[in-house]
């Protein structure tokens, strides 16, 4: 892809634990907004690593301090018609999806701005961790546009009033409030925000790793389903857990661990004066 479009940078990376990618949409002198060739080029890549089955979790950024996604490309939006809107937004909610159905937990690192099509990206995101210093913002209707596709995802991040307020007035906000409001997990210094991220990591990298595409596939199953069909849905997953070997090797592993901690307890009064 041409530097005018920008590109997405897919790095993977060997943990303890398992397999990690860190994607970047890299597009900074453009604040890092998507148009129809980076939204297309950015789903593909998605795609793709959705079907690596050695996978564990994904982290998705911004290139550069100024933003995680500054939103849509409002020049092309500005040529569209009828026709043409349809087919843009949704490319934008194709991205979201291919992050909502990649099968392992995806983090959102969140530095600088974080406007429309980059707050519903968030949204999309399993976890969100942003720079104290990022800036949030819905601010479509300002020009002349409602917020649409995975903005649904905000009523169940932070509720109706203040989705209502987002959506309706358009105005940016902090980090802070971001967190305040549940739109964000974590708020750190920007200079903090990889190793809090590596944190993270570490923490979901420390679980099994077939439990936890099964927690992440039941969650968003939840979204979807009524509470009894909710609860119907979690007894058939855990049911399915038993099927491999993950939940009684984990077990095994704790139960050793505990009576070992036990053992060197008893040790210790033992020796006591």
């Amino acid at each position: 892809m041409s530097d005018t479009n920008g590109s997405v940078r897919v790095e993977i990376s060997e943990r303890t634990g398992g397999c990690v990618a860190r994607v970047t949409i890299t597009h900074a002198r453009k604040l890092n907004t998507l148009n129809s060739a980076l939204m297309t080029e950015f789903a593909a890549a998605l795609d793709a690593l959705g079907r690596d089955e050695s996978l564990c979790a994904v982290v998705l950024t911004g290139e550069g301090e100024k933003a995680f996604v500054g939103g849509a490309n409002i020049d092309e939006m500005a040529g569209l018609d009828a026709h043409s809107a349809r087919d843009f937004i949704t490319r934008v909610h194709g991205c979201c999806d291919a992050v909502r159905r990649l099968p392992v937990p995806v983090i959102a690192r969140i530095q600088g701005f974080t406007l429309g099509a980059g707050l519903e990206l968030a949204a999309a995101c399993d976890l969100r961790i942003a720079a104290d210093k990022a800036v949030f913002g819905m601010p479509e209707v300002k020009l002349g546009i409602p917020s649409v596709v995975e903005a649904a995802l905000l009523p169940g991040l932070i509720g109706w009033g203040r989705t209502r307020q987002i959506l309706l007035l358009g105005e940016t906000f902090s980090a802070a409030e971001a967190a305040q409001w549940g739109l964000v997990e974590k708020v750190v210094p920007f200079a903090a925000l990889d190793s809090a991220v590596d944190e993270w990591l570490d923490s979901l990298l420390a679980n099994g790793p077939v439990a936890t595409r099964q927690q992440k596939k039941l969650i968003r199953d939840w979204e979807d389903l009524p509470l009894r069909a909710a609860v119907a849905a979690g007894i058939d997953c855990f049911a399915e857990s038993w099927k491999g070997e993950e939940p009684r090797r984990l077990m095994a592993d704790f139960i050793a661990a505990r009576e070992a901690e036990k053992a060197r307890r008893r040790a210790d009064l033992n020796q006591a004066p």
